[in-house]
Protein backbone atom coordinates (compact mmCIF):
# COMPACT_ATOMS: atom_id res chain seq x y z
CA UNK A 1 0.00 0.00 0.00
CA UNK A 2 1.06 3.19 -1.27
CA UNK A 3 1.28 6.10 1.34
CA UNK A 4 0.45 9.01 -1.26
CA UNK A 5 1.50 12.31 0.44
CA UNK A 6 1.88 16.11 -1.24
CA UNK A 7 1.08 19.42 -1.43
CA UNK A 8 -2.70 20.33 -2.96
CA UNK A 9 -1.04 21.68 -5.88
CA UNK A 10 0.26 18.42 -7.50
CA UNK A 11 -3.39 16.92 -7.12
CA UNK A 12 -4.12 17.45 -10.59
CA UNK A 13 -1.26 15.94 -11.70
CA UNK A 14 -2.20 12.55 -9.68
CA UNK A 15 -5.70 12.46 -10.64
CA UNK A 16 -4.89 11.96 -14.52
CA UNK A 17 -3.12 8.57 -12.78
CA UNK A 18 -5.57 5.97 -13.40
CA UNK A 19 -3.79 3.23 -12.03
CA UNK A 20 -1.90 2.41 -8.67
CA UNK A 21 0.47 0.29 -10.26
CA UNK A 22 3.59 2.75 -10.12
CA UNK A 23 5.98 1.13 -12.05
CA UNK A 24 3.67 -0.39 -14.93
CA UNK A 25 2.52 3.33 -14.83
CA UNK A 26 5.53 4.84 -15.31
CA UNK A 27 6.63 2.66 -18.17
CA UNK A 28 3.23 2.96 -20.38
CA UNK A 29 2.97 6.72 -19.28
CA UNK A 30 6.94 6.60 -20.95
CA UNK A 31 5.80 4.72 -24.16
CA UNK A 32 2.85 6.62 -24.47
CA UNK A 33 4.46 10.12 -24.24
CA UNK A 34 7.53 9.04 -26.58
CA UNK A 35 4.80 7.80 -28.90
CA UNK A 36 3.28 10.67 -29.49
CA UNK A 37 6.10 13.15 -29.23
CA UNK A 38 8.18 11.33 -31.79
CA UNK A 39 4.74 12.50 -34.16
CA UNK A 40 5.26 15.92 -34.03
CA UNK A 41 5.68 17.51 -37.50
CA UNK A 42 9.29 19.35 -37.70
CA UNK A 43 7.32 22.86 -38.68
CA UNK A 44 5.57 22.92 -35.46
CA UNK A 45 8.46 22.54 -32.73
CA UNK A 46 8.73 26.34 -32.65
CA UNK A 47 5.01 27.02 -32.49
CA UNK A 48 3.26 28.61 -29.42
CA UNK A 49 -0.49 28.91 -29.17
CA UNK A 50 -0.36 32.55 -27.45
CA UNK A 51 1.38 35.24 -27.38
CA UNK A 52 3.40 34.42 -24.38
CA UNK A 53 3.30 31.17 -24.21
CA UNK A 54 6.18 28.00 -24.43
CA UNK A 55 7.14 26.66 -27.93
CA UNK A 56 6.82 22.81 -28.28
CA UNK A 57 10.48 22.48 -27.80
CA UNK A 58 10.58 24.74 -24.90
CA UNK A 59 7.42 22.70 -23.24
CA UNK A 60 9.85 19.45 -23.88
CA UNK A 61 12.25 20.87 -22.07
CA UNK A 62 10.39 21.62 -19.17
CA UNK A 63 9.61 17.90 -19.13
CA UNK A 64 12.84 17.20 -19.04
CA UNK A 65 13.84 19.64 -16.62
CA UNK A 66 11.14 18.60 -14.17
CA UNK A 67 11.53 15.21 -14.80
CA UNK A 68 15.32 15.93 -13.06
CA UNK A 69 14.09 18.16 -10.30
CA UNK A 70 11.22 15.35 -9.60
CA UNK A 71 13.58 12.30 -9.73
CA UNK A 72 15.91 13.99 -7.91
CA UNK A 73 13.60 14.71 -4.96
CA UNK A 74 12.26 11.08 -4.91
CA UNK A 75 15.94 10.11 -4.10
CA UNK A 76 16.50 12.19 -1.75
CA UNK A 77 13.66 11.45 0.20
CA UNK A 78 13.93 7.53 -0.36
CA UNK A 79 17.62 7.73 0.92
CA UNK A 80 15.37 9.36 3.99
CA UNK A 81 17.69 12.87 3.58
CA UNK A 82 15.29 15.04 5.73
CA UNK A 83 16.47 17.82 4.72
CA UNK A 84 13.93 20.13 3.28
CA UNK A 85 14.09 20.66 -0.44
CA UNK A 86 13.50 23.80 -2.37
CA UNK A 87 10.71 24.53 -5.29
CA UNK A 88 11.75 25.52 -8.75
CA UNK A 89 10.35 28.77 -10.99
CA UNK A 90 9.99 26.60 -14.26
CA UNK A 91 9.33 29.70 -16.31
CA UNK A 92 13.19 30.79 -15.05
CA UNK A 93 13.95 27.57 -16.66
CA UNK A 94 12.21 28.09 -19.48
CA UNK A 95 13.22 31.47 -19.93
CA UNK A 96 17.49 30.20 -19.47
CA UNK A 97 17.05 27.10 -21.21
CA UNK A 98 18.89 27.63 -25.34
CA UNK A 99 16.50 25.39 -26.94
CA UNK A 100 16.36 27.05 -30.32
CA UNK A 101 19.68 26.12 -31.06
CA UNK A 102 18.99 22.20 -29.98
CA UNK A 103 17.92 19.08 -32.50
CA UNK A 104 14.67 17.89 -31.70
CA UNK A 105 15.54 14.10 -31.77
CA UNK A 106 18.37 15.25 -29.58
CA UNK A 107 15.79 16.00 -26.92
CA UNK A 108 13.99 13.14 -27.46
CA UNK A 109 16.98 11.29 -26.71
CA UNK A 110 17.81 13.33 -23.48
CA UNK A 111 14.24 12.48 -22.62
CA UNK A 112 13.84 8.54 -23.36
CA UNK A 113 17.53 8.13 -21.73
CA UNK A 114 16.67 10.35 -18.40
CA UNK A 115 13.12 8.54 -18.08
CA UNK A 116 14.79 5.38 -18.52
CA UNK A 117 17.17 6.00 -15.82
CA UNK A 118 14.69 7.40 -13.72
CA UNK A 119 12.28 3.85 -13.92
CA UNK A 120 16.06 1.69 -12.98
CA UNK A 121 16.13 4.10 -10.16
CA UNK A 122 12.52 3.81 -8.93
CA UNK A 123 12.57 -0.18 -9.45
CA UNK A 124 15.51 -0.04 -7.24
CA UNK A 125 13.16 1.17 -4.52
CA UNK A 126 11.59 -0.64 -1.65
CA UNK A 127 7.91 -0.24 -0.86
CA UNK A 128 9.52 1.09 2.76
CA UNK A 129 11.96 3.87 0.50
CA UNK A 130 8.98 4.93 -1.75
CA UNK A 131 6.56 5.47 1.41
CA UNK A 132 9.43 7.62 2.69
CA UNK A 133 8.21 10.93 3.81
CA UNK A 134 10.43 14.45 3.38
CA UNK A 135 9.49 17.58 2.58
CA UNK A 136 9.44 19.74 -0.70
CA UNK A 137 8.87 23.19 -1.46
CA UNK A 138 8.04 23.81 2.47
CA UNK A 139 4.93 20.60 2.10
CA UNK A 140 5.17 17.43 2.91
CA UNK A 141 5.52 14.59 0.25
CA UNK A 142 6.43 11.25 -0.15
CA UNK A 143 8.80 9.44 -2.71
CA UNK A 144 6.04 7.49 -3.93
CA UNK A 145 4.02 10.88 -4.73
CA UNK A 146 6.38 12.18 -6.65
CA UNK A 147 6.77 9.41 -8.89
CA UNK A 148 2.89 9.74 -9.36
CA UNK A 149 3.27 13.19 -9.98
CA UNK A 150 6.19 12.45 -12.74
CA UNK A 151 3.40 10.15 -14.36
CA UNK A 152 0.81 12.82 -14.26
CA UNK A 153 2.84 15.64 -15.03
CA UNK A 154 3.39 14.36 -18.50
CA UNK A 155 0.13 13.49 -18.93
CA UNK A 156 -0.76 16.49 -18.07
CA UNK A 157 1.40 18.57 -20.45
CA UNK A 158 1.25 15.28 -23.91
CA UNK A 159 -2.95 16.89 -22.73
CA UNK A 160 -2.24 20.40 -23.64
CA UNK A 161 -0.03 19.91 -26.62
CA UNK A 162 -2.45 17.87 -27.83
CA UNK A 163 -5.61 20.28 -27.02
CA UNK A 164 -3.61 23.69 -28.08
CA UNK A 165 -0.85 22.84 -30.14
CA UNK A 166 -1.47 20.40 -32.88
Amino acid sequence: MYNLIYAPYFENYVQLVKSDNLRKTLKENTEEMLEFLETIPEEKLDYAYAEGKWTIKQVVQHLIDAERIFAYRALRIARLDTTPLPGFDENLYAANAIVSTRSWEDMLKELRQLRKSNLRMIKSFTDEQLNAEGNASNNPITAVAICFIMAGHVKHHLTILQERYL
